[in-house]
């Protein structure tokens, strides 16, 4: 197992292989970006190494062929568990995109305080990329996101209620953008 003062580099440095070939939707950045900003909002409220690990982790078990098992080898119980934690519970088959989000929803009120808080910071950096580049999502999304915020009150609370800040000015920026395009 890695040292702890190492964690930090060799998870950043498992998710960038990981998500080598993956770029962000919107951006086409690389994935692994994303993955960077959510570790470095989650810093800012705790330095927890392992936390800071599942959180450059974070997405690797949804969007990698990356099982847990192969996680195990590398890192320990507690990363591996976290990164399950924030992972959708969801899957394709599951049924429609709202009957897939209430599994997710109740699988991530079941979080520990560290996972809710690596999802509130996911939230976070989610919800600019796509209230910016994607506007008619957005509204789903963000209607996604105020029902999950709630289930994730036992989170940091700072970081609870700067997700909440994000989420209100991101409404208040699409209405007021469909307002000013139903001017033009």
């Amino acid at each position: 197992m890695v040292e702890s003062h190492l964690l930090h580099h060799f998870a950043l440095g498992y998710a960038t292989t990981a998500h080598h070939a993956q770029k962000r939707k919107y951006t086409g950045e690389p994935y692994v970006n994303h993955c960077r900003n959510v570790a470095a909002i989650v810093a800012g409220y705790t330095d927890d190494q392992e936390v800071i690990a599942a959180a450059l982790l974070h997405d690797v078990l949804e969007d990698t062929p990356t099982t847990p098992e192969e996680l195990r080898e590398h890192f320990r119980d507690r990363v591996v568990s976290l990164v399950l934690e924030v992972t959708d519970a969801s899957r394709p088959h599951d049924g429609n995109r709202e009957t897939r989000k209430a599994l997710d929803r109740e699988h991530l009120a079941r979080s520990s305080p560290e996972g809710a808080t690596i999802k509130l910071a996911d939230l976070i950096d989610n919800t600019d990329s796509i209230t910016r580049y994607d506007p008619n999502f957005a509204r789903v999304y963000l209607a996604e996101k105020e029902r999950l915020l709630p289930l994730l009150k036992h989170g940091n609370p700072e970081l609870w209620q700067r997700a909440n800040e994000t989420l209100i000015e991101a409404q208040r920026k699409l209405i007021h953008d469909s307002l000013a395009g139903s001017h033009a």
